[in-house]
């Protein structure tokens, strides 16, 4: 099921959809329609992570910044030794 949706773009970010849709034989609509859907998609996977690591913080389930930068470190050090040693 789909719904119709008008929307205002700059003339610009017009030109470079026509020049998409010349180029892929798409639409304009299917285009913008697929356009929307990656960036919702994305959003809200951001705002649910963001939400997640609210209720760790919340629930205690975090690690302190000093510890996180030395697990990084080590794991840094020994994939580059790894690398050294071929």
């Amino acid at each position: 099921m789909s719904a119709t949706m008008t929307i205002r773009v700059s003339e610009d970010t017009l030109a470079k959809l026509t020049k998409i849709a010349e180029g892929t034989k798409r639409s304009k609509s299917f285009l913008a329609g697929e356009a929307v859907s990656a960036y919702v998609e994305r959003e809200l996977a951001i705002i649910e992570g963001i939400q997640r690591g609210l209720a760790d913080v919340k629930a205690g389930r975090v690690v302190p910044h000093e510890q996180a930068i030395a697990e990084a470190r080590q794991i840094i050090a020994e994939a580059r030794r790894k690398k050294a040693q071929g």
